[in-house]
């Protein structure tokens, strides 16, 4: 029995006495939003969780050196953004697209809200949502109007409407601002 305990405690100590093998660094930004207006004060809470992991590797392994040099590895970073809504209710969004966007010379505002985006004009009077669809597209809607929606490449939001008059697809472009 004594030696069983005396063996099993030798097994953890040597386990536990390995050397990490990659370098992680989290960061996490908080960014508390309130609005107030005519049906009162709504706070959305938004968490951004930056996660770096870089492998160790060694330029070369000498057994009779102790401090060796590290290899410059590449690292993987995720960005993972959680967004709380008044209700209580907890979503997680993979890229956050909030930017101002250009159309037509006039600046709009895409910001995240509970169930996707809503684009507000520069007098922060709402013009549309967009909310997310299974393929990774947006469906877009405002007053006179019903598109489908997506990001390209350089962050620009570009909307697809079917004019049924023409039966062509028309393109519009929100250049977003840098």
């Amino acid at each position: 029995m004594k030696a069983t305990i005396i063996g099993l405690l030798f097994l953890f100590v040597t386990s536990t006495t390995f050397g990490q093998n990659k370098n992680v660094k989290d960061e996490t930004k908080t960014t508390t939003t309130t609005i107030k207006d005519s049906k009162g004060e709504k706070t959305y809470v938004k968490k951004e969780n930056t996660r770096e992991v870089q492998n160790i590797e060694l330029k070369e392994q000498d057994p009779k050196n102790i401090n060796m040099d590290m290899k410059a590895s590449p690292v993987n970073v995720k960005t993972t953004t959680t967004i709380t809504n008044p209700d209580g209710s907890t979503r997680t969004v993979d890229i956050d697209r909030s930017s101002h966007y250009l159309l037509n010379g006039k600046k709009y505002n895409v910001s995240l809200d509970s169930k996707g985006y809503r684009i507000l004009s520069e007098d922060k009077k709402e013009e549309a949502f967009l909310r997310k669809t299974s393929t990774n597209n947006f469906i877009y809607r405002n007053k006179n109007k019903i598109a489908i929606g997506y990001f390209d490449v350089e962050g620009n939001l570009i909307l697809e409407t079917y004019d049924p008059n023409t039966d062509s697809i028309t393109y519009e472009k929100y250049d977003v601002s840098k």
